[in-house]
């Protein structure tokens, strides 16, 4: 009875006006919480659901408020303000309009005014915010000060333009408190105040990994992918080139949503006309790179566990490498040494595609379609180059296809749908379609590992002990044999992942294979995917619900039931882990370490505090 008083007690109601209309307040919410329930907009720069971010730092939600009993009126930030009974609110007022107009004015006085040659153009947050305030001219405006904000262009991935920061520190509060990298950090006072890198180094040299959720949160274009879609076009349209398209299993459910279709609607189909709509000679689906990955790791972890060498590390995600290279390079002897499925596609168009179609290797040129900004890196890696040729010529992130499709007037939402027709790398199962959520990597080796361990399938494919959403989760799956039960664990976010990757180096976890993904809700949820204002959750949660719909559906489920794959190994690799497959589809890594700051320290010390039982 107590706990039930306590929980109506933190749940307490009571009365509040907000523009002249009665409304019932829940106590601990402020104003902004409370007008959204109502359907009263008030806008917002800096507030973001998913990393709880509301500090107040652009001032654009003003409101004028003043209680029952007399107090003088006066204007606060609706995100900071806690709802009151009695309290008064109004949110259209002159007073409040002209306040609003004048922060914005404020905030753009030292931003670049060329919105037109921005990546964020008719998709910016500030833009929004500049057109609902009336703003017309900009008294402030110093086209000095903005010239002298640093753009610091070195990484292959991403671009960090401080022409087009607006201080809102949503990119501060994800690296930091969110994936726990710490690598951005406020800089300056004043009018000075700026988004830098710890130490001062260059986006290249810092402990960045690349994931990529800064720019996902980010409201303008002071942060975004390296935009490659002249080049992708370029090579689309030269006769003397053959283009090789992938697309990994995120995108076609993380798309649809820019043409005005439901979040998480499959539009594989569309999306493989759109590319021949484009000029794209091949299509090739990078789910059966996946497929192709489970047998080249699962037949490696099998032989890990046989000489009871453990843990064994995924190595899918590109940002998860960087962040082992970068902050644990003690443990990439753990790291499986196969190839991502991109890299994988990428080496096969180049070489067995080639001989199998009876085409010149040189004339390739292959292009791939990703939800994430590090696989920009991950093409770059001298690992991934041979004798000057990289495996992937250019990386599209999700944002920049659908670019490329809006500048081509290509409207999605209009196209017929076609299937792939390339009979060599095109099939996939419903394992390899998963790899785009969490826990999907696990899940797809276990059920193949279970049929090379007993010749004959799981009788439950699918594996819901692995399909949780905490940050870490583990489980234990028998597979029978002469291994026996096996003890995994899957992560998401990198805030978890130095977790357990602490609790690795301690001897304190007991695993034979962990999964990482860089990103919250792994791939569905990644760096290069399309951008929502104020929450990111929702969308993810839709496209995993429909990845595992994918998987249901199709008629083969397991990645070594894939004919496409079986025809690889018996025509060209021989077998999974054979000297040729060594050759082409795996890797190396290398130390590139950056010494952890007393701030990734205080916040590892949080997460001991939290996660004790790791």
């Amino acid at each position: 009875m107590q706990v039930l008083d306590q929980v109506t007690a933190d749940v307490a109601e009571f009365e509040a006006v907000i523009n002249g209309k009665t409304v019932t307040a829940l106590s601990g919410e402020t104003i902004l919480q409370c007008a959204r329930r109502y359907g009263i907009y008030i806008p917002t720069l800096c507030e973001l659901h998913d990393i709880d971010h509301t500090p107040g730092t652009c001032r654009v939600c003003l409101v004028d408020i003043h209680t029952r009993d007399g107090d003088k009126s006066h204007l606060a930030t609706a995100c900071t303000t806690p709802m009151q009974e009695g309290l008064e609110v109004q949110t259209r007022t002159p007073a409040v309009r002209e306040m609003q107009r004048l922060q914005v004015e404020l905030l753009m006085a030292d931003h670049d005014q060329d919105c037109a040659t921005c990546i964020r153009h008719g998709k910016c947050d500030l833009q929004d915010v500049a057109q609902f305030v009336g703003l017309r001219t900009n008294r402030f405006y110093n086209p000095e000060r903005v010239a002298a904000r640093p753009i610091d262009d070195s990484s292959p991935a991403l671009i960090r333009n401080m022409q087009r920061c607006i201080r809102c520190q949503r990119c501060i509060a994800i690296c930091r408190d969110g994936q726990g990298i710490d690598t951005l950090i406020q800089t300056g006072s004043g009018m000075d105040t700026a988004v830098g890198l710890r130490y001062g180094l260059t986006q290249k040299n810092s402990a960045c990994v690349t994931c990529g959720q800064c720019v996902l949160v980010c409201p303008t274009g002071a942060l975004g992918e390296r935009d490659e879609t002249d080049r992708a076009l370029a090579m689309m349209y030269d006769p003397d080139l053959i283009t090789v398209v992938q697309f990994a299993p995120a995108v076609r459910v993380g798309f649809g949503e820019e043409f005005g279709l439901p979040p998480g609607t499959n539009v594989e189909g569309q999306i493989i006309t759109a590319l021949r709509l484009l000029g794209a000679d091949i299509v090739l689906d990078t789910n059966w790179g996946a497929d192709l990955v489970i047998m080249e790791e699962g037949t490696e972890l099998l032989h890990h566990l046989a000489e009871r060498k453990r843990p064994t590390f995924s190595s899918c995600c590109p940002a998860w490498i960087n962040f082992a290279e970068r902050h644990y390079p003690d443990i990439l002897p753990m790291l499986s040494t196969t190839k991502s499925p991109q890299q994988c596609v990428g080496t096969l168009a180049k070489t067995y595609l080639p001989q199998r179609m009876g085409i010149d290797p040189a004339r390739i040129r292959v292009i791939s379609i990703m939800p994430c900004i590090a696989k920009k890196d991950e093409a770059v890696r001298r690992q991934l180059t041979h004798d000057g040729v990289p495996e992937i010529d250019v990386v599209l992130t999700t944002r920049e296809f659908a670019r490329l499709l809006q500048r081509e007037r290509i409207d999605l939402k209009r196209l017929e749908p076609s299937t792939f027709d390339n009979p060599y790398m095109s099939e996939y199962s419903g394992a390899g379609a998963i790899f785009g959520t969490t826990g999907g990597v696990m899940e797809a080796a276990l059920r193949t590992m279970y049929y090379v361990v007993n010749g004959r399938e799981l009788e439950t494919v699918e594996l819901e002990q692995l399909r949780g959403f905490e940050g870490v989760r583990s489980a234990t799956v028998d597979l029978g044999g002469t291994i026996g039960q096996v003890k995994v664990a899957m992560c998401h976010g990198l805030k978890p992942t130095r977790q357990i990757v602490e609790a690795v180096r301690a001897g304190t976890a007991d695993f034979d294979f962990i999964e990482i993904m860089a990103c919250p809700g792994g791939c569905v949820d990644g760096g290069g995917t399309l951008r929502s204002k104020k929450a990111y959750l929702p969308y993810a949660m839709k496209r995993r619900e429909t990845l595992f719909g994918i998987d249901k559906k199709r008629a083969v489920r397991q990645s070594h039931r894939n004919e496409q794959v079986q025809a690889l190994y018996r025509d060209y690799l021989g077998k999974p882990n054979s000297e040729k497959a060594h050759e082409l589809l795996h890797t190396y890594y290398t130390d590139r370490k950056i010494e952890m700051t007393q701030t990734v320290r205080e916040i590892w010390a949080d997460i001991k505090m939290n996660y004790k039982d790791y």
